[in-house]
């Protein structure tokens, strides 16, 4: 197998001197070799991001200091933060009101332990914003993905479970308000299954488009702090057809209302975690869908990118050696013009991978 067509060893883009094609292969123009979850070879004397053909790293919101953003960028290399939005479980300890309700008229229980919030308490949606703006204002940093941008739920697995919610009091009148749907004085127990049955498209378009105005909000945040820095998103990869159109259903994630405010998507097929441990081909499928789906091809001009983020550390299935290139040559197909993997932290004690990784990197920033 060819792993790629044309290699771009640009940082920041690609240049026509700077692509070098092999016949009879896909058109592919890879700008980003990224790392999520940890910057390897900091602290290790000697040691450079080009030893594993990385030009990029990801890592939490919490984890930055200038001497790391210094150290990333001294290698000619970027960095991008990854932002909890909507899974700040912390946050519910102080504030219960922000726990999202289920149909029942209950608080919700984390699926698997995966804790939401209410996405129309307004306290904690000012506290997230706060955050984002404090974290691109102190930090010179290229970008910001949200992440854990949908509704309550665990879906990053092969049997997902997604409650609906929120039916909290504050959430029926904004429904109400901003759809002009009329609901009668009930609890919520009683006009949960109603608003479900009889307006259910409605009630899911209402949550998706609450979810997009974050988003235009952290854009604007982004804008005013840090001006041309990108604002990605790591989300959810199923296509509309799968279970059910659940994506926007339940998790409230309208892809191509939130593609107004951002510049990257980030999908994650984690082919073996989501049952697809035998079929890598599984990621190109579900890239190019999305391609598909937002008019995207990856061409040269593109003003919004495609960079998924592929599984090579083991969640509760083991990811071999021999699959590393391939499952970074799937996620680097057109659309896509950039991939990173899940994740440094557990990955690195893995030589036989990390060496499959930065073969396949090196291949393509040559």
């Amino acid at each position: 197998m060819v792993m790629a067509a044309f290699f771009c060893s640009g940082v920041i883009g690609c240049t026509a001197n700077e692509i070098a094609e092999l016949p009879g292969d896909p058109v592919r123009r890879i700008e980003m070799r990224g790392v999520y979850g940890g910057i390897p070879g900091e602290n290790t004397a000697g040691a450079a991001l080009s030893d594993f053909g990385a030009n990029a790293v990801f890592i939490g919101s919490g984890g930055f200091t200038k001497e790391r953003v210094e150290w990333v960028k001294s290698q000619g290399a970027r960095i991008f933060a990854e932002f909890n939005t909507m899974h700040n479980a912390r946050y519910l300890e102080e504030h219960p009101d922000a726990a999202p309700v289920g149909a029942d008229g209950e608080v919700c229980p984390p699926p698997h332990d995966w804790q939401g919030i209410c996405p129309t308490h307004p306290e904690y949606r000012a506290e997230r914003m706060n955050s984002f703006r404090e974290l691109v204002r102190n930090f010179d940093l290229d970008g910001v993905w949200l992440d854990y941008h949908h509704s309550h739920a665990s879906w990053e697995r092969e049997d997902p479970a997604m409650p609906d919610t929120c039916f909290c009091e504050r959430c029926l009148e904004r429904f109400s308000s901003d759809t002009g749907t009329e609901l009668p004085d009930l609890p919520a127990a009683t006009l949960a299954p109603a608003i479900l049955e009889d307006h259910g498209e409605e009630w899911a378009q209402w949550r998706c488009d609450v979810f997009t105005d974050w988003v235009r909000e952290f854009r604007e945040i982004l804008d005013e702090e840090r001006p041309g820095a990108l604002l990605g998103t790591f989300h959810n990869p199923w296509s509309d057809q799968d279970f059910d159109g659940d994506r926007i259903r339940k998790l409230a994630i309208d892809l191509k209302a939130q593609a107004e405010y951002l510049d990257v998507f980030s999908p994650m097929p984690y082919h073996a975690r989501f049952g697809h441990a035998d079929d890598p081909e599984w990621i190109s499928r579900q890239v190019s869908w999305l391609g598909s789906y937002l008019g995207l091809e990856g061409k040269p001009g593109e003003a919004i990118k495609i960079w998924p983020i592929v599984q090579l550390s083991d969640w509760g299935t083991e990811v071999p050696a021999s699959q590393v290139a391939e499952i970074l040559e799937a996620g680097t197909r057109p659309p896509s013009t950039g991939v990173m993997f899940f994740a440094w932290g557990s990955l690195k004690e893995h030589t036989d991978r990390v060496g499959e990784l930065s073969k396949f990197y090196k291949g393509l920033s040559q």
